[in-house]
């Protein structure tokens, strides 16, 4: 990862988001101590029909597991509760 302050971002923009689309992942940096990190994302074709970018309903299906108690007030928390 590639990581510039936010003034040498300004200087370098068009180098890079060259880089940014050829993969590569740039982190700015600002004097606040604040970070971003620029990465390349698929365009989305609204006419395509198998693009798979975004999750359907049910994709996750048999993937994911919840306890039995999830819903179950905590025990740490009871005193907060009561």
């Amino acid at each position: 990862m590639i990581q510039v302050t936010v003034t040498e971002a300004q200087k370098r923009l068009p180098e890079l988001l060259d880089l940014v689309q050829a993969g590569e992942n740039v982190e700015i940096r600002a004097d606040s101590g604040q970070s971003y990190v620029v990465v390349s994302m698929p365009k989305h074709d609204h006419d395509r029909t198998d693009w798979t970018g975004y999750p359907k309903a049910g994709s996750l299906k048999g993937r994911i597991w919840i306890s039995e108690d999830f819903d179950e007030p905590l025990e740490e928390l009871r005193e907060y509760t009561e």
